[in-house]
Parts: structure tokens; C-alpha cells; sequence
């Protein structure tokens, strides 16, 4: 069984930063592809940004060229950098896995086993 925790959300003023971890443990996959997704009040949820086992991310692209995701496989962690925040990004951010590999589709939130409890991010404008 695998789990995920998420941290590092807050508020934030427009135009700010930050970071999101999340880290992975319980599993024995030698490969694992995971995203970050998000929910803001009464919106369908979206994918934001993805990683998987061989490096390859994708993004959303509402935040491109803002947001940066990394993987730090000894700690079986994920990031997700958020800079220039803007009130539009608040939302609950969700960490997502996906057994073995992606297969080049991020954003299928179906494909996605195991999730986290999310973390709140609020940007005040």
C-alpha cells in the first residue's frame, strides 16, 4: 500500500512562492510516476503538473514557466515549485501516484491509485 503525504502549502500574496512535498513510502515499484493536482471551491479538479519515472514532466498550461516539478528519489520525495503565485492557483493540492508509469497521460486522474490528503494553497490577490 502506498502512501502519500503532502506538505508545504499556506497563504501566499500574489506574486509569491511556494514549495509542495510530497513523500512516498510503502511501496517496492521500481518505477512510479506521481502528479499534483488541484480543486479550488466549486471547480472540477485539474492535473497541474507530472513526473515520471524516467524524468519526463508535463504541465498544465496555466502553469508554465511558473511551476517546477522534481523528484528526489532517495527521499521518495516529489516537489512542486510554485512562483508568481496568483489568486487564481488558490486551491486544495492533491499529490497523486500511478503505478510503474504514466504512459504519457498526465492528466487522466483515473489512472492514479493512491492519493494524499492535499494541501491547502490560498493566494491572497
Amino acid at each position: 500500500q502506498v502512501q502519500l503525504v503532502e506538505s508545504g502549502g499556506g497563504s501566499v500574496q500574489s506574486g509569491g512562492s511556494l514549495r509542495l512535498s510530497c513523500a512516498a513510502s510503502g511501496y517496492t515499484y521500481p518505477n512510479i510516476c506521481m502528479a499534483w493536482f488541484r480543486q479550488g471551491p466549486g471547480d472540477e479538479r485539474e492535473g497541474v503538473a507530472a513526473i515520471d519515472g524516467d524524468g519526463t514532466t508535463g504541465y498544465a498550461d496555466s502553469v508554465k514557466g511558473r511551476f517546477t516539478i522534481t523528484q528526489d528519489n532517495a527521499k521518495n520525495t516529489v516537489y512542486l515549485q510554485m512562483n508568481s503565485l496568483k489568486a487564481e492557483d488558490t486551491a486544495m493540492y492533491y499529490c497523486a501516484a500511478e503505478i510503474m508509469s504514466c504512459y504519457g497521460d498526465f492528466w487522466d486522474d483515473g489512472e492514479y491509485q493512491y492519493w494524499g490528503q492535499g494541501t491547502q494553497v490560498t493566494v491572497a490577490s
